[in-house]
């Protein structure tokens, strides 16, 4: 037996047409959907990129107890169950962020991989002098992000040499090595279609509009800012880069077909997240609530043993933290002893419900839950987001170890059932996604399925809000989980806890230093991100680069953010402040 999973990055469901979109340019999902069960109501876990991806390797949940981070020294991989059952696993992936601080430990879980250089930021290609680049809408333009993005796409300038087609040939060349052996599970992983949404002519030209616009291919996070013109064309160059993903999934159909490994093999296609482009006025992901657009994914597979199901399609609930158990089902290997996921097969086979409820969230943001027809969306219960913290081994963020400011405050506590014994570092977090901005919400896809109403309905948001409940506790999730969402950990939920009330924040003490309302309110927001020895430094540094100044506005206080903050996201995060204003 064997098995392939081809796992895009940000795979919008609704640009699909297999999921009712008609008119992207996608002819191999449609001979895909012909080949599988179409899955209707398959979500997220925990976001985004490296969060989803610790899923596929432990079938747990993460998003409450930890943010973005490198495989732990106590998970479980799915691959470890495999080697033990005889099945050799491989990946190859143009996935960049592997190669940083917080993906590391997940490449090497697998017997062997293969990493293609290039994509969006990836410091491969040298640019000592600044590289050129068109006048563009951007405000990433000061980040080395930016930078070596057009110093690789000086050297990408074919199909041929692009890091998807690179990631796709590997997987056809372990085919063709490999597809008369037994005993094997290849991941094809493709960082596209990701922003920047970067692709040759010959992909754009299947999607021609009149644009005279500046260059836009990838777009700030946050509130949509541009305009009609530019939002299609973005749109456009999206499913220009999707059509990419489309011809090279059917290369490996046509491997699939050649060797007839349809016989033998089980076949997975997904994605980690979806992305927003001007749906509810939203750009991106991670800064808003987590509506369909990012979260309700689209998911296939095809089952050897059940053949007769392909082209079927199925309405159970069902998850990304699924997939790892299903493929331990499907060779027969022990089962990831913490896993939360469930196996999908039966409900391939045998048409079963596998799960009743699904969470998803992002640290530090919403907890959201979902029954397969209502979404409930828990917010902090408070401005200051808190109390919250991370529970690691692993000390990284996405692009760099913690901060001294961070690692300060660092306990040593016992851990939990799935640490297996290991205690952890407790350590105070900040930032994040502040839901309280947002609040509560909850949606009934039956009759709101563009999730444009949120409902009052007590009975039903209590029902939703004790799910939720449930399944926190079922994940271990920190007692102070509860705290930061006002949701009591045990006993009757009332009605004020499960109505917003007005949003308020305790006004930001800065000395002499007086505010207009907006820039008080700026500054606390933009204090509620920070853990408490970086939000003293800029307090501080306020007081001392304005001793007597009287009346601070919001552009004074972004002004300083952008001298502190990391140029690759202090634009993103001003933008998120000024969201909240």
């Amino acid at each position: 037996m064997k098995a392939v999973l081809i796992l895009f990055d940000s795979l919008n469901r609704h640009f699909l047409p297999n999921y009712g979109c008609d008119w992207t340019k996608m002819p191999n999902f449609r001979r895909l959907a012909q080949r599988t069960v179409t899955f209707d109501t398959f979500y997220g876990g925990s976001m985004p990129c490296m969060p989803a991806r610790r899923e596929l390797h432990t079938g747990r949940y993460n998003f409450l107890h930890r943010s973005w981070s490198p495989m732990e020294p106590y998970d479980e991989s799915v691959c470890k169950n495999l080697r033990a059952k005889g099945v050799y696993s491989h990946i190859t992936t143009d996935h960049f962020h592997y190669w940083e601080d917080g993906g590391s430990g997940y490449l090497t879980k697998f017997d062997s991989f293969e990493m293609n250089r290039g994509q969006q930021g990836d410091p491969w290609i040298p640019c000592v002098e600044k590289p050129w680049w068109p006048e563009t809408y951007s405000n990433r333009t000061a980040s080395a992000n930016w930078r070596h993005d057009w110093a690789n796409r000086a050297w990408l300038d074919s199909e041929e040499k692009m890091p998807q087609n690179h990631t796709f040939q590997n997987g056809l060349d372990f085919l063709d090595k490999n597809a008369h052996t037994d005993n094997w599970f290849l991941q094809i992983e493709s960082f596209d279609p990701h922003e920047p949404f970067y692709s040759q002519q010959g992909f754009k030209d299947l999607y021609p509009h009149d644009y005279h616009g500046k260059q836009m291919d990838w777009p700030d996070y946050g509130h949509n800012e541009l305009d009609e013109a530019a939002t299609e064309h973005l749109r456009c160059e999206y499913a220009a880069l999707m059509s990419m993903c489309d011809a090279n999934l059917g290369r490996v159909l046509d491997k699939m077909d050649e060797y007839d490994l349809w016989k033998d093999t089980l076949f997975i296609v997904s994605t980690d997240h979806g992305f927003m482009l001007g749906e509810k006025e939203w750009m991106g992901k991670n800064v808003q609530p987590f509506y369909n657009e990012l979260i309700h994914l689209p998911f296939f597979l095809h089952d050897p043993l059940a053949p007769e199901q392909d082209g079927t399609r199925r309405d159970q609930l069902a998850q990304t933290i699924d997939v790892p158990v299903t493929l331990l089902d499907f060779f027969g290997a022990e089962p990831l002893h913490h896993a939360q996921g469930v196996s999908l097969l039966p409900a391939v086979r045998e048409n079963k419900i596998v799960r009743d409820t699904a969470l998803f969230g992002i640290f530090g943001g919403h907890v959201n839950v979902t029954d397969g027809r209502y979404v409930y969306m828990r917010a902090a219960a408070e401005n200051g987001n808190g109390p919250l913290y991370e529970y690691t081994l692993m000390p990284c963020h996405m692009n760099a170890p913690f901060s001294k400011e961070e690692l300060a405050s660092v306990q040593l506590v016992p851990g939990f059932s799935f640490t297996d014994g290991c205690p952890l570092m407790k350590i105070e977090a900040k930032g994040g996604n502040n839901s309280y901005w947002y609040g509560s919400r909850l949606y009934d896809l039956q009759t709101d399925p563009e999730q444009e109403n949120s409902l009052n309905d007590l009975a039903e948001r209590r029902r939703m809000a004790e799910l939720l409940r449930r399944e926190m506790k079922k994940s271990e999730a920190p007692a102070e989980q509860f705290q930061r969402l006002g949701l009591p950990m045990d006993g009757p939920i009332s009605d004020v806890a499960l109505i917003d009330g007005e949003k308020t924040y305790d006004k930001p003490k800065a000395g002499t230093l007086t505010f207009t309302p907006r820039g008080e309110k700026a500054l606390a927001i933009y204090l509620s991100r920070l853990v408490r020895g970086k939000a003293e430094a800029f307090v501080q540094r306020l007081i001392d680069c304005y001793p007597e100044y009287t009346e601070l506005t919001e552009n004074e206080i972004f002004d300083q953010m952008r001298q502190v903050e990391d140029t690759r996201f202090g634009e993103m995060t001003i933008k998120n402040v000024r969201n909240f204003l």
